[in-house]
């Protein structure tokens, strides 16, 4: 029981630990995985001779073994450059007897003198691995190196014979085709004649999980036969599209690195062209010859003398020619805020009008010269008493600061320094009530400055 677990866990490894290398291999890119740009299956037959001997484990229960004739077929599909599944099919002929003398030089004494077995059939599924190729300088390999394992199931009919009667064979089950399962695990070289057929040389050792493959049961070990063989594979499809098994991917992967490579230092040149251009560009929008704080790309007036002032099209800004008013200081001494009072004093109207009284031109004669000796401003400010309409009263303070103002500028003084304005009755300095205060209202008042 425990050698037939074994056996059975055999296989069970055999299947998984391509299927692992699968997962692990896949995130290595396109390189391992383009499945349309590659032939994936292929076809093989070969031929050779089947032993009951394996080097690994011995012989089965005979002291000599004879090669026979073999034959097989398989059909495989490849999953990665390196990684392929194989169905495998196996048939012929596995012979032995005892004529081999034992260790000791005595013949051997058992009850079966030799054994004929017809290996019905054997299928199988295996894992198949390229190990190494022969050129890695090339993406296209003319001689690969594999080894393959799995597990199947194999019929056959054992006959033997016995030293008691003389050597007849007889059949060793009667009843029909044993079938027992069985390991194969092989290695061998492949050499590509063509893309449409390959040269294949291998050796299978298959490890049967039971006792009966030559009919005689001897020891405690299982037995095992061996199939060495040559033969021919032919992979199927389009002959334009190379056979994945022969590509080597270290090879493509690094010619794509190199692409990629040449493809980055384009994009590199090309980047640093444009940044030049963009330096030069940059260099002539800054560029200020004149140094009046305008690119020359956009200068309309080149040459433009350091200091002067420009506009945004770098052209001088118009200079001013207006004439600079000479602003003097302005002394009132006390003989002008009397003479200025004095002709307050002595302003006086016709009654209701703005028409001023002939007694009031000697005091506004000298307001009039000191105004223009002088240069003062002054400001007239024409009042009146509440009495009568207020928009008359309002049109009749005008109007006299502007019979004052009137005199003023026809005995020389400048009108552009004198300022009329009437306030009306809005701004008593007296009551209203009394004919004082009503006389005091009426007025018209002289702020120089």
């Amino acid at each position: 029981m425990k050698n037939s677990s074994f056996f059975r866990a055999a296989c069970m490894v055999a299947l998984f630990t391509p299927l692992c290398s699968i997962a692990q291999t896949s995130v290595t890119g396109p390189i391992f995985t383009d499945g349309p740009g590659y032939r994936r299956f292929s076809v093989g037959v070969n031929g050779g001779l089947l032993a009951p001997v394996a080097p690994t484990g011995g012989s089965n229960d005979f002291t000599k073994w004879k090669a026979q004739a073999g034959y097989g077929a398989y059909v495989k599909y490849q999953i990665l450059h390196s990684l392929g599944i194989q169905a495998n099919y196996t048939g012929g002929k596995l012979a032995g007897n005892n004529d081999r003398k034992l260790g000791n030089g005595k013949m051997p004494d058992r009850d079966v003198n030799s054994f004929e077995t017809s290996l019905k059939w054997s299928a199988g599924l295996s894992a198949v691995v390229n190990v190494a190729t022969i050129n890695w300088m090339y993406k296209k390999n003319a001689v690969q190196i594999y080894v393959s394992a799995g597990g199947g199931l194999a019929g056959y009919s054992p006959r033997i014979s016995s030293q008691v009667e003389g050597g007849t064979m007889e059949e060793y089950k009667k009843e029909g085709i044993i079938k027992e399962f069985y390991v194969p695990i092989g290695a061998g070289l492949k050499f590509k004649l063509s893309e449409s057929v390959n040269l294949d040389l291998g050796y299978t050792m298959h490890y049967v999980d039971g006792d009966n493959l030559d009919g005689f049961n001897y020891g405690p070990n299982r037995d095992k036969f061996s199939y060495g063989y040559a033969g021919l594979e032919f992979p199927l499809g389009k002959r334009t599209k190379p056979a994945l098994n022969w590509q080597n991917p270290a090879r493509v992967m690094y010619d794509e690195m190199a692409q990629q490579k040449a493809n980055l230092q384009s994009e590199l040149e090309a980047s640093r062209a444009l940044n030049t251009k963009l330096t030069a560009d940059v260099d002539k929008l800054m560029a200020d010859a004149d140094g009046d704080g305008v690119s020359d790309y956009f200068d309309k007036c080149p040459g433009t003398a350091a200091g002067t002032k420009v506009d945004g099209s770098g052209c001088e800004l118009p200079k001013d020619t207006t004439p600079k008013q000479i602003i003097t200081k302005v002394t009132i001494t006390e003989d002008d805020r009397r003479l200025i009072k004095d002709a307050i004093q002595n302003l006086e109207f016709e009654t209701a009008k703005s028409s001023i009284k002939a007694n009031s031109y000697p005091s506004l004669d000298k307001v009039a010269e000191m105004l223009r000796t002088k240069g003062f401003s002054l400001k007239l400010g024409g009042h009146t008493d509440n009495v009568g309409n207020a928009t008359k009263n309002m049109a009749l303070s005008k109007d006299r600061a502007e019979s004052v103002k009137q005199y003023l500028v026809e005995h020389g003084a400048n009108p552009s320094k004198i300022e009329a304005v009437g306030y009306g009755a809005n701004q008593p300095i007296a009551s209203n009530k009394t004919a004082a205060g009503r006389q005091k209202n009426r007025r018209v008042e002289f702020t120089i400055y």
